[in-house]
């Protein structure tokens, strides 16, 4: 990897406590690499310690992960891109292996799945509200997107070039890892998951993970962009529950037809007769979708393939 341009991108939003360690490992990690902060409205000092570490500083206005992301990724030109968090928790000594692969292999993402730290650090890094969460939310993931990814919400990831100018970056906070790995499995990117070590944020420094509202949050984008990137997957489940209500509902009223020649209960009739057409109905959307859908992703594979990807004579 001597020849590719790398760079390190931390977003950040009051880290002063962490910042300026986090640069300085990183910079001895990747020695060739050029170290990004994007500042996000911090209130603290996370400016001027991030640059006397020795860092580029870089504002973004609009608050939220994923707007500085998509700031970021714009911005920024290199070969390779290390996105980590400017909180202290991640291990910048896995960077130049995890950089190493991307680039040997030909990867589009090499994402960090975290490991606590058990002998050599504290064990209450990684909280167990956030390890269920993550666990419920990757589950829902692999399932409808394929089975390669173990960690979907670490913030710990090296991408290429290639991932990061055809990444629509959609999403305004915590929800972007989300849209990193759906991204991924859906374009049928070669990735890879590499195990790395996770600790405890230094004292003073505070999450600003929300547990619940961001957790709602990110299950709010799994639902959205599972009818956006598997609508027949979708409208086929929302489908088959409306039809075997509308069964449910109509069996009462079959039984006393069939045993009297009547339909005393006719809104239970015309309530069972709607739930089976909506179902229908929708079963027609998702038929419709998943072909808008295919468009859509054969013309962002095109996309995908017009950048050019890093070998080392480049």
């Amino acid at each position: 990897m001597s020849n590719a341009r790398i760079a390190v991108l931390i977003p950040c939003y009051n880290e002063e406590v962490a910042i300026g360690q986090v640069v300085r490992d990183f910079a001895a990690a990747l020695p060739a690499a050029s170290i990004f902060v994007y500042d996000n409205n911090s209130k603290d000092r996370t400016r001027e310690v991030a640059a006397l570490a020795g860092a580029m500083v870089r504002t973004e206005a609009l608050q939220g992960k994923g707007n500085v992301v998509r700031r970021m990724f714009s911005d920024i030109e290199a070969d390779a891109y290390v996105l980590v968090d400017g909180d202290g928790t991640y291990d910048a000594a896995a960077a130049p292996e995890m950089v190493e692969r991307l680039l040997a292999e030909q990867l589009d993402m090499v994402n960090a799945q975290r490991i606590e730290m058990t002998g050599e650090g504290p064990v209450g890094a990684y909280r167990r509200g956030h390890r269920t969460g993550n666990r419920v939310l990757t589950g829902l993931v692999r399932c409808v997107f394929g089975d390669r990814i173990k960690d979907m919400l670490s913030g710990y990831r090296v991408f290429s070039r290639r991932f990061v100018k055809t990444f629509p970056a959609l999403a305004s906070g915590f929800e972007t890892e989300t849209e990193f790995t759906i991204h991924a499995l859906d374009m049928w990117m070669p990735i890879a998951e590499m195990p790395t070590k996770y600790r405890e944020r230094s004292p003073g420094s505070v999450s600003k993970l929300r547990t619940y509202s961001d957790g709602f949050r990110i299950l709010n984008t799994i639902i959205k962009l599972v009818k956006e990137e598997r609508p027949l997957q979708f409208f086929s489940i929302a489908g088959a529950v409306l039809l075997v209500l509308g069964v449910l509902v109509a069996l009462p009223v079959l039984i006393t037809y069939a045993r009297t020649g009547l339909v005393p209960r006719l809104p239970t009739a015309v309530l069972a007769m709607g739930c089976v057409v909506v179902a229908f109905l929708a079963f027609t959307c998702g038929l419709i979708l998943d072909s808008v859908a295919r468009g859509r992703r054969e013309a962002k594979r095109l996309a995908y393939l017009a950048v050019p990807r890093w070998t080392p004579e480049n």
